[in-house]
């Protein structure tokens, strides 16, 4: 970019720790080493990485706090949320361009994201959608609920989130793998433990493969209430000693735990599943099983950075599992390819390079038609 920027985050602080994950203080901080000013907006105080010279944004200094940082451009997360309507708002006002970034539902979405968004829809979508923001999607199918909610699909782009190549990369060790007494080649699945995950038939499937076997272990590590179930499960089929179930390993272990898999496994019944752990994983060099679903197929590319499963079939992931365990050179081969594939996609400094490049063309639009016109708003966020 010709300059830095003053650049307003604006949060929404029902989804910030479930639909975006770490992508808001994830760019913050990218953002900030490229020379940029930031300020976040809606997001609890030390969430979101914010430059020194700012004092700490948070959702109770409201739209007046935001028009008086006076960015050059307002970044809103989630387009129908009421931090899209106040990033639209301080648009407006002060006519500079807004940004939306859309991580979609998770399949449907739960009872009140739905209720939520019909409640955007109803008091404030309109206007949100009259003031041309452009739209930055994080994977296919929230570029398709974007455009199912109204967006111009010609200003909707898929620009996923980034993941730290240095942190997580090839060659990391486990604390926590010695701690279980992990031996031989790890089947590893990160994640909730619970339903529609389809852990009970990669279970079944590890059972019927390479579960009967000494050098193969599987590491369910993660929360949630089906933990105690699939115990039962695995000692019923007599693998309870091959299977492990830990905690959800804190943020720094985590890199050290997917660094020493052998394969990530994401057994998702659905799109309720983001695969978060994918990009992860293939920087780390670990190729992917995961099942054959739109949002986790965008990820994984099948027999070069790991290999696609029908989801919820037994037979299909009896099979998987069998061909990656007999195919060392494969799996050495996806490894490879997925580290490859990470640097390409996956690095920060790429995506940050693409996300400015969105901002360009914002402030372009500005430049060359002004297209943010004043407009009485349909009513007041909260102070």
């Amino acid at each position: 970019m010709s300059a830095p920027l003053r650049i307003a985050l604006v949060l929404n602080p029902f989804t910030l720790d479930t639909k975006g994950g770490t992508h808001a203080p994830d760019l913050a901080r990218e953002l900030l080493g490229r020379g940029h000013t930031l300020r976040a907006f809606g997001a609890p105080p030390g969430a979101v990485p914010r430059s020194g010279a700012e004092e700490e944004g948070t959702s109770a200094g409201g739209a007046a706090t935001l028009v008086g940082f006076a960015p050059h451009v307002v970044v809103a997360y989630d387009a129908l949320s009421p931090a899209a309507f106040m990033g639209a708002r301080v648009a407006r006002k002060l006519d500079v361009p807004l940004v939306l970034v859309e991580a979609g539902f998770a399949g449907v979405g739960s009872p009140l994201q739905r209720w939520l968004r019909a409640v955007g829809e109803r008091l404030w979508g309109p206007y949100v959608r009259r003031t041309r923001p452009r739209v930055v999607a994080l994977d296919p199918l929230a570029r398709d609920q974007a455009v199912g909610e109204g967006f111009e699909p010609s200003r909707v782009e898929v620009l996923e989130a980034g993941v730290d190549l240095a942190a997580f990369r090839p060659g990391l060790y486990s604390g926590l793998v010695a701690r279980h007494r992990v031996r031989g080649r790890i089947l590893l699945y990160v994640g909730r433990i619970g339903e529609r995950r389809g852990l009970d038939v990669l279970v079944e499937a590890f059972a019927a493969t390479v579960g009967q076997r000494s050098d193969w272990s599987l590491v369910l590590a993660g929360e949630g209430p089906g933990r105690r179930r699939l115990r039962a499960q695995a000692n019923r089929l007599g693998v309870g000693a091959r299977v492990v179930i830990a905690n959800r390993p804190r943020d720094e272990e985590l890199p050290g735990l997917i660094g020493s898999s052998t394969l990530l496994v994401v057994p998702a019944v659905d799109d309720q599943v983001r695969g978060r752990q994918i990009p992860r994983a293939m920087a780390c060099g670990v190729g992917v099983l995961a099942s054959d679903l739109p949002r986790l197929r965008w990820l994984v590319d099948d027999d070069r950075t790991g290999l696609l499963a029908a989801p919820g079939e037994r037979s299909a992931w009896i099979s998987t599992l069998a061909r990656a365990a007999g195919a060392p050179m494969a799996r050495r081969r996806w490894g490879l390819c997925a580290r490859e594939r990470a640097e390409e996609r996956f690095d920060w400094g790429r995506v940050t390079q693409a996300f400015e490049a969105v901002l360009t063309a914002s402030l372009a639009d500005r430049a060359t038609t002004g297209e943010v016109a004043a407009e009485e708003a349909p009513g007041d966020l909260p102070a």
